[in-house]
């Protein structure tokens, strides 16, 4: 059996106020492409469809389209949610999408039942486990302790009638502990949000979303137990999101499933319709012309200028050249000053008055003096249990 891997679409996305949605429609057009090249049995899709909870109708009118083409050419395709999709609404008509061999994982409930394949190997089960966190876990689980994001998927796991003599997948959108992410994800503050890797055991393949850089995931066998290993893997996004992924290769992953045991990745690049660069130079460094003229002029660019003095007008300047600026700045001993000037004077100021400055940034207003005098009385015994 031979699976596509893909996730974080993030369909109808903006980049630095850009709209993706050509880009992401020219490479789901190549991915559909690469799906038939290699003749793939079904794709599995590991959440974040959409780039918000309400996705646009540009973006719904992109997916469905996508969905209609496999189901015309009967591939099976299997997709959970992720932290930005809404699962209500990704799960709309999920009984109706079966009979055309699209499963949408439901609203969890405790209950994930496996969707069963056959090939000449035998039965290959796949689990759809969408984006869970404790509190999600806590409510169907009213008699388990759980304190963590490890213990909701693993009290989620416990729940899986999962036979150990067969094929097992599952797919799911998480952060596992000891992975690589980026700008462009959103990640809870002190890695709350993480799971220890050893949760996935039972499976033979875990197909992992969230995370935006495609890497493998390395899950020990565990000690004193059978050393067949789980193989475990972020496929990433099909484009870059952010100038922190400008060096990622992105691709579809390939998955070949033979006799238990026996699995099979690879990749297949993906090349957008525009790509992601960044420049660094002067002036007229940057708008010589032998530094355009054999670059594509329509992709996306962060640029960076060294000029002492800042330049009138230099994003409309630079857009006559590089249209898709998307973002500049400058990098010099001015800059430089000020933001060692910046961080020295946060050295200095007492915690309580730094987070009254994040809260005004934040909300355009300044503590209330109720509010003052709570932040006050927290600091002090925070600072006090530290002690």
């Amino acid at each position: 059996m031979k699976l596509i891997h893909l996730s974080d679409l993030h369909l109808g996305k903006r980049v630095n106020g850009f709209s993706m949605i050509e880009d992401q429609q020219y490479i789901l057009k190549r991915i559909l492409e690469i799906i038939k090249e290699e003749d793939a049995d079904g794709v599995l899709i590991a959440g974040d469809v959409y780039d918000k909870t309400v996705p646009s109708a540009e973006a719904v009118q992109l997916f469905d389209d996508f969905l209609v083409r496999l189901s015309e050419e009967k591939r099976s395709v299997l997709i959970i949610s992720g932290n930005h999709d809404s699962p209500e609404r990704l799960s709309f008509g999920a009984q109706l999408m079966t009979a055309s061999g699209v499963y949408l994982s439901p609203v969890y409930d405790g209950a994930v039942k496996p969707i069963t394949f056959e090939d000449a190997f035998g039965s290959v089960h796949v689990f759809l486990l969408p984006f869970l966190k404790p509190a999600h876990a806590r409510a169907v689980f009213p008699d388990k302790e759980i304190n963590s994001y490890t213990d909701a998927v693993s009290a989620a796991i416990q729940q899986m009638d999962i036979d150990p003599q067969e094929r097992n997948i599952l797919v799911t959108h998480q952060f596992v502990t000891g992975s690589q992410s980026c700008d462009s994800e959103e990640l809870s503050a002190g890695g709350t949000d993480h799971i220890e890797a050893g949760v996935f055991r039972p499976f033979d393949y875990v197909a992992l979303g969230h995370l935006h850089s495609p890497q493998n995931i390395p899950i020990p066998p565990q000690e004193g137990k059978s050393k067949r290993q789980t193989r475990a893997r972020y496929c990433g996004t099909p484009l870059k999101y952010s100038f922190s992924e400008v060096k990622h290769q992105k691709s579809v992953t390939v998955i070949e499933l033979k006799e238990k045991g026996n699995l099979l990745l690879r990749t297949v690049p993906l090349i957008p319709r525009r790509q992601m660069r960044e420049i660094r130079g002067s002036y007229m460094e940057v708008t010589a012309r032998e530094q355009y003229q054999f670059a594509d002029q329509s992709d996306y660019v962060h640029i960076t200028l060294t000029d002492e003095e800042d330049i009138f007008d230099a994003i409309g300047k630079l857009r006559s050249i590089y249209p898709n600026l998307m973002k500049l700045d400058y990098d010099n001993s001015r800059v430089r000053a000020q933001g060692l000037e910046t961080a020295a004077a946060a050295e200095t100021k007492p915690p309580a008055r730094l987070f009254a400055d994040f809260f005004q940034m934040q909300n355009g207003q300044e503590l209330s003096p109720s509010q003052e005098s709570l932040v006050e009385k927290l600091v002090k015994a925070i600072w006090e249990d530290e002690k």
